[in-house]
């Protein structure tokens, strides 16, 4: 006879294992198991009695239990210096990042224009686009973007989350991997010179 599931031993199990990280990337790795489960967290009943929404800000998932969603960085253009996107998209997905997880509580939303785009332009501060929204179109279809609710509007995914919470800035939390050490140069053999006495 089978033991019966033990959820409090699934939830010692899962607290063990994200004991050794930072609680950012307690939050993070919660996030992704649920996306990968295809689960989401109920809206409380505060969260559902909101008043009338703003076109394009929707609902922002409540935060897991205890963990909080911000790193510290509440303005846009300190988080964008800190990830430095390298190209257009993934300025788009930073921006887009950030709106979801970063920004005041107030302020959040799940999805982004390209009126928002031009805005973070301004606050990064980076030259503005000329074709904003073919931007969003331009990261939508490299995976990091899903199209919103309304046409014209871009929520980030997993894979754009995890491309900002972990790959930028290029390099940095892969810093120590990417200085591999150098091989000791073997002593090159000296031709013997003959000396004549």
């Amino acid at each position: 006879m089978s033991k019966p599931p033990d959820d409090l031993e699934a939830i010692r199990t899962i607290a063990a294992a994200l004991e050794p990280f930072e609680v950012a990337d307690r939050q993070r790795i919660l996030r992704y198991v649920l996306d990968k489960l295809n689960l989401t967290v109920p809206a409380s009943a505060s969260t559902q009695n909101t008043t009338q929404k703003e076109p394009g800000r929707t609902e922002t998932p409540p935060p897991h239990p205890g963990l909080p969603t911000q790193t510290g960085i509440t303005n846009l253009s300190s988080f964008v210096n800190e990830k430095s996107p390298k190209n257009d998209v993934q300025f788009a997905a930073t921006v887009a990042y950030f709106h979801r997880f970063e920004a005041p509580p107030d302020k959040r939303k799940t999805e982004i224009n390209a009126q928002d785009l031009q805005d973070a332009c301004r606050l990064a501060p980076r030259k503005r686009f000329k074709y904003p929204g073919q931007t969003l179109r331009n990261a939508k279809n490299l995976g990091l973007l899903d199209n919103g609710s309304k046409e014209g509007f871009y929520a980030i995914n997993s894979v754009g989350e995890n491309l900002v919470a972990m790959t930028l800035p290029s390099g940095v939390s892969g810093r120590d991997r990417s200085r591999k050490p150098r091989k000791p140069r073997r002593p090159s053999k000296a031709k013997k010179v003959a000396v004549k006495k």
